[in-house]
């Protein structure tokens, strides 16, 4: 057997690290550069994450580098296998104790729109950019997450190409919906065995009948937001819509509260706060039914529209007679409150992740060097946490004692939590030099260091506990 010639190492623990994805790559040059793509990702957001920023080159005039012009083509023209890269990514995600899955986790869905110009790039369009608020031209990607308290990571991504790109537009069978697609995550997501309580994705994919009819045909658990506006058929004089039926609970203040259960949530930095949930009966929802509805707030009286949640879940209510036919162990208000919660993963944390580790600032066209870049930068993302059980001098104390007790004031034994909006919370500060020269190795131990910076910003927004 030939032996493998040596490449230069990266700073340790990384080092370690990328020694896993080693036999994935058939090339000396493929296993240096995997190590340069991540050193580079990791540093300080000094600078956008370009090609020649990672290489630490000039910007533009330097793009002929040697070492621009390798990781140019270890992304878009190099022999490797991006998915057998992902799978072993994920590998390693669930065979180590401090982020390995369980089935109290849950599986989220989420979209991201990044700006685009131009024309010319795989999937871009004038489209919906959620990340900005509005459309413009960009492209948008539908990713898997799998999250509990302590920790989340991506596992598979897919962007959506807007209709223009095929043959027959809608009507051309290539064509899938962003819910087709998440339904397809979600499907790869069962077949891999990947353990979750239910599904958690935002309105968007809530009021999609596509999407919702895809996860009772995988047959699996979901709480799904909801606009406040949903309604069903029904009569014209009868209430109709979830804000109809939630503004007539009855509600005669905290010491009152009628149908309304206390949830107190307890954060990350010990803080606490109490929010109202209320079970409704209307329509096709109910606890005695195989669909129900909770909406949960921090004023029942006015349900102001930035704290308050509308949520639908087909897991079944504690004693309820579809409790004991349902597939799934029966969930309080304050479970689902608590599973619903940890979509803020996403809704906060994965934006700033995404913003230092360069998730839209690559400069390539081909659908395969992007996908290459995505799944790079969820390599590297996903180091930041092997880095804690290995390379790190001590594993935080919030990854190793796990998620408290977040109650419901009805049910105090039941696990429950709920992530909050940053509001004001600044996103740590990712300052710092770029390294001498990324080829040298021992000069980009700040790439490591960075990781740390990385995870701290990350659990500065992270959901109750």
């Amino acid at each position: 057997m030939t032996h493998r010639l040596p490449v230069s190492p990266a700073p340790d623990p990384l080092e370690a690290y990328a020694q896993h994805f080693d036999p994935l790559f058939a090339k000396r040059n493929q296993r240096e550069s995997f190590r340069r793509y991540l050193e580079g990702l990791l540093l300080p957001t000094e600078r956008t994450k370009t090609l020649t920023a990672l290489a630490n080159t000039e910007p533009v005039v330097a793009a002929q580098h040697p070492h621009a012009q390798a990781l140019q083509w270890f992304l878009s023209e190099s022999t490797w296998d991006a998915q057998a890269v992902n799978a072993q990514r994920l590998h390693l995600l669930r065979t180590e104790p401090t982020s390995a899955p369980d089935d109290h986790g849950v599986l989220i869905i989420d979209e991201t729109g990044d700006r685009k110009d131009g024309h010319k790039t795989a999937h871009v369009g004038r489209q919906y950019l959620a990340n900005l608020g509005k459309t413009d031209n960009g492209v948008v990607s539908v990713s898997s997450l799998w999250a509990d308290e302590r920790i989340y990571y991506p596992l598979e991504v897919d962007p959506y190409t807007p209709a223009h790109w095929v043959p027959r537009g809608k009507a051309d069978p290539a064509f899938r919906t962003k819910p087709q697609i998440a339904v397809t995550l979600v499907e790869r997501a069962v077949a891999q065995a990947w353990p979750f309580r239910a599904v958690v994705a935002d309105a968007f994919y809530g009021e999609n009948e596509t999407f919702r009819s895809g996860l009772e045909r995988l047959k699996v658990g979901l709480v799904l937001a909801l606009k406040p506006t949903h309604c069903w058929w029904h009569a014209h004089e009868d209430v109709g819509s979830l804000a109809e039926v939630a503004e007539a609970a009855v509600w005669a203040g905290p010491e009152r509260p009628g149908a309304w259960d206390k949830v107190v949530r307890t954060f990350r930095d010990g803080h606490e706060e109490v929010g109202w949930a209320v079970e409704l009966v209307a329509g096709p929802y109910g606890p005695e039914k195989t669909q129900r509805a909770i909406v949960v707030t921090t004023d029942p009286v006015h349900l102001p529209a930035l704290t308050t949640w509308y949520l639908v879940t087909n897991l079944p209510a504690p004693g309820s007679e579809h409790a004991t036919t349902s597939p799934w162990a029966p969930a309080s208000v304050a479970e689902v409150v608590r599973l619903s919660g940890l979509r803020m993963w996403v809704e906060q944390s994965s934006k700033q992740v995404k913003h230092a580790l360069g998730w839209a600032q690559y400069q390539v066209r081909s659908d395969r060097a992007m996908r290459r870049h995505w799944v790079l930068v969820w390599c590297a993302f996903s180091f930041c946490w092997w880095h804690l059980g290995h390379g790190a001098e001590e594993v935080p104390g919030w990854l190793e004692e796990g998620p408290a007790l977040v109650t419901g004031e009805r049910e105090p034994s039941d696990e429950a939590g709920r992530g909050q909006k940053s509001g004001g919370r600044e996103q740590a500060a990712t300052m710092g030099m770029l390294a001498s020269s990324v080829a040298t190795g021992a000069s980009v131990a700040g790439a490591v260091d960075h990781a740390r910076t990385i995870l701290a910003s990350v659990v500065g927004v992270a959901p109750a506990i």
